[in-house]
């Protein structure tokens, strides 16, 4: 890069989403717009100035308050989504993704699609080359994801289908399924059918009597290596000579099951 030089996705533009952090640690998803002014209780600045500067630049607004404007991940991104329902944490978002072994040119299908979080998520790291077959049976969840997914250019990785995969999977020789119904134990055996073998089951629920029905399907059905888990996840508050946990925690959101598909004679 020559000196003085700066990418053009290091420099603010019009349309671009901007991550806006305040003095006192609030943040703002926004949309950098011509003439417009960005209130909050800590004053307003003018978004028409950002425009060329770079990510990470340092503003002030008119009270005085320092804010600074970060380039938002998609994490901060799909976090402010439309939620028509509940939505899967940041805390469970990764075990997902990690624990499913879902990587770009992953095949994956997705039930339900639900708020769409976890299907951008997903999507965002199936791409270049993977596809996301995200089931719902309601077409109103599936219309909302659409149109969340096209605003950030995820929409191409991701086919949206109004089915019910405890009827049927259409999908073969996947790499992962993801469950997040109501009754995930009912999908087991077309999820079994859809995966390659060694592909990996991930199912998301927030009862441990829906864990008990889903892993006896899953130990009926040829599955290997089950595994649940809970994740608990506490913010420290720092400060020399007085850091602590705070008080307040995400705990409780939901059980993640992990299994893989064993392959058994007769196979094909």
């Amino acid at each position: 890069m020559v000196s003085g030089e700066c990418r053009l996705e290091e420099v603010i533009q019009e349309g671009s989403r901007v991550l806006l952090l305040t003095e006192r640690r609030k943040r703002y998803l926004v949309k950098v717009k011509p003439g417009v002014r960005f209130h909050t209780s800590e004053g307003y600045v003018d978004l028409s100035n950002l425009v060329g500067k770079r990510y990470g630049t340092r503003l002030t607004s008119n009270t005085g308050s320092v804010w600074f404007a970060l380039k938002p991940t998609i994490l901060d991104i799909v976090m402010k989504m439309p939620r028509p329902t509940q939505i899967v944490y940041p805390k469970d978002l990764g075990t997902v993704i990690f624990f499913g072994n879902i990587r770009p040119g992953s095949r994956v299908v997705e039930a339900g699609t639900g708020s769409g979080v976890l299907t951008a998520v997903m999507a965002s790291y199936v791409m270049p080359y993977g596809v996301v077959y995200s089931y719902d049976v309601l077409e109103e969840h599936l219309e909302n994801a659409r149109k969340q997914l096209d605003a950030l250019g995820l929409l191409p990785y991701v086919r949206l289908k109004q089915g019910d995969v405890t009827v049927a999977i259409e999908e073969r020789d996947l790499d992962t399924v993801v469950l997040d119904i109501p009754t995930p134990w009912l999908a087991v055996p077309n999820a079994y059918k859809a995966l390659s073998n060694g592909g990996v089951l991930v199912s998301l629920s927030p009862t441990i009597d829906q864990v008990m029905e889903t892993v006896e399907a899953l130990n009926s059905s040829g599955f290997v290596d089950i595994t649940t888990i809970e994740l608990l996840m506490r913010t420290l508050r720092v400060k020399r000579g007085m850091t602590r946990p705070d008080h307040m925690m995400r705990a409780h959101t939901t059980y993640i099951t992990i299994a893989k598909k064993a392959y058994q004679d007769g196979q094909t």
